[in-house]
């Protein structure tokens, strides 16, 4: 079983940029593909990116396609996203998510079975 930890939240400017990191331990890391999600107030919570098992291969939702960067780094069990051209409407609660590498939709939350605590996201315009 693997507990995750989200960091790298805060307050931004529209524009600005951050970088979460999502530590992950008590698993093997790489038996795992890994997705960050996110949840505004009174919206459900959606999929933003997702790396498999290998980083290989990558996910983004339409709406933040070319302005954030999932990478991950097996060796630190850790995996990243940074935001770029931060918008108002990327405000949210993000959470990383990990699933089984060989099972499951990576844009779908209900494939992934671990989630961190969750670390907000404000952007003011």
């Amino acid at each position: 079983q693997v507990q995750l930890v989200e960091s790298g939240g805060g307050l931004v400017q529209a524009g600005g940029s951050l970088r979460l990191s999502c530590a992950a331990s008590g698993g093997t890391f790489s038996s795992y593909g890994m997705g960050w999600f996110r949840q505004a107030p009174g919206k459900e919570r959606e999929f933003v990116a997702a790396i498999s098992w290998s980083g290989e291969n990558t996910y983004y939702a339409d709406s933040v396609k070319g302005r954030f960067t999932i990478s991950r780094d097996n060796a630190k069990s850790t995996v990243y996203l940074e935001m770029k051209s931060l918008k108002s409407e990327d405000t949210a609660v993000y959470y990383c998510a990990a699933k089984n590498r060989y099972y499951g939709d990576y844009l779908s939350s209900r494939s992934f079975s671990y989630w961190g605590q969750g670390t907000q996201v404000t952007v003011s315009s």
